[in-house]
């Protein structure tokens, strides 16, 4: 009797065994599915709620929004103070009309004239024109380069993002925690010679009054980013995002070091050759840097968008390039870099890209 009662303990203890394996081996299974399912595909693109947070739209066409929306991309129109191209004021016309008319689909980011700098009550006046322009909609300020690369004090010398007149201003967005975005200096070989540039060979020089190169008197590349370092530490609590990659682009480890210093910063990711070109020479090494600060990313293209006189090539191109960058971060399919080689994408977790491509994006631009 001893005997049969053993067995039969030994018995259920076996099928207990089977049971657990068996459960085991559906849990594996079941988060071998779930790893499969934790990547976008390619041919996810439309169907994946996404936000470019860098668009210049300079015309009362409607044809980019229409394409937008059937890309399920929502965007940020960003106004500049530019000395050329659109007047800053016309830019805002449209920004403010197209709001109005698909308030659902886009914000827009506004920003302040310096034409005036001199009038000793240049603060007020523009903190007055910003209450105005977010009263009509901006969810964001922009400062541009002019601040930097342009405009002068009486002496000649260079107003930087740092000056002391501008603290008012930060002051008040910080205060109010209205977003800013930063275009603060250019990219680094703007400040090499031409032999010497990574990307930017054919710009600098078609336009070489721009090329800081031949004009050593401006200041440096290093005096525009200390100048915005700056800035960030005398306003921790500003909600900032550095456009194209912060100005860094040439170095993930150096934009590393200003998330570990600024906590509040983000950049836009509208530099998508230098990010290409990390991968190319270090896949592991930018695929990590993505996962690790993937709170501080937000997805850019940086596309102007003028009037087209053929709207399907056009719609075609803004389609084609969104496509493209969604292909590099999702995927790991083979991807060619234009004079450097071929590379394979990303293929980044479906919550790193759902934060790249529109959560980071949407806290950023809440008031909350």
């Amino acid at each position: 009797m001893g005997s049969f009662i053993m067995h039969k303990n030994l018995s259920l203890i076996l099928l207990a065994f089977i049971l657990l394996s068996c459960a085991s081996s559906q849990t594996k299974h079941s988060n071998d599915e779930n790893k499969i399912e934790s990547y976008y595909r390619a041919e996810d693109f439309a169907a994946v709620n996404k936000f470019d947070v860098h668009i210049h739209i300079n015309t009362g066409e409607t044809a980019f929004i229409e394409q937008a929306r059937k890309d399920n991309f929502r965007f940020l129109d960003i106004v500049d103070d530019r000395p050329f191209g659109l007047p800053m004021a016309a830019q805002q016309e449209f920004a403010i009309q197209h709001l109005r008319n698909f308030p659902n689909d886009m914000a827009f980011a506004t920003t302040f004239p310096v034409h005036d700098w001199k009038n000793p009550d240049w603060a007020e006046t523009t903190i007055s024109s910003l209450k105005q322009s977010i009263a009509n909609g901006a969810k964001a300020v922009k400062i541009w380069k002019n601040i930097g690369m342009d405009l002068r004090e009486e002496d000649g010398t260079f107003v930087m993002v740092d000056n002391p007149k501008l603290k008012p201003v930060l002051d008040y967005l910080e205060k109010n925690r209205i977003p800013l975005i930063g275009h603060n200096g250019e990219p680094r070989d703007c400040w090499l010679p031409l032999d010497s540039m990574t990307f930017s060979k054919g710009y600098y020089g078609s336009h070489p009054e721009y090329h800081m190169y031949l004009h050593p008197e401006y200041p440096s590349y290093d005096d525009q980013i200390n100048a915005r370092d700056n800035m960030l530490k005398m306003h921790p609590k500003l909600r900032f995002v550095g456009a194209h990659l912060g100005s860094l682009e040439w170095s993930l480890d150096e934009l590393a070091k200003r998330f570990e210093r600024y906590p509040n910063m983000k950049v836009d990711l509208s530099r998508m050759s230098n990010l290409k070109l990390h991968a190319l020479n270090d896949r592991d090494k930018t695929r990590d840097f993505f996962i690790k600060y993937q709170d501080r990313l937000v997805y850019g293209s940086d596309r102007q968008v003028n009037p087209t006189s053929d709207k399907v090539a056009f719609t075609k191109g803004i389609h084609d390039g969104w496509m493209k960058d969604w292909e590099f971060f999702v995927t790991d399919n083979t991807i060619s870099l234009t004079g450097f080689g071929d590379l394979k994408g990303l293929k980044l977790p479906k919550e790193v890209v759902d934060k790249i491509y529109s959560k980071n994006v949407e806290r950023w631009l809440s008031p909350l």
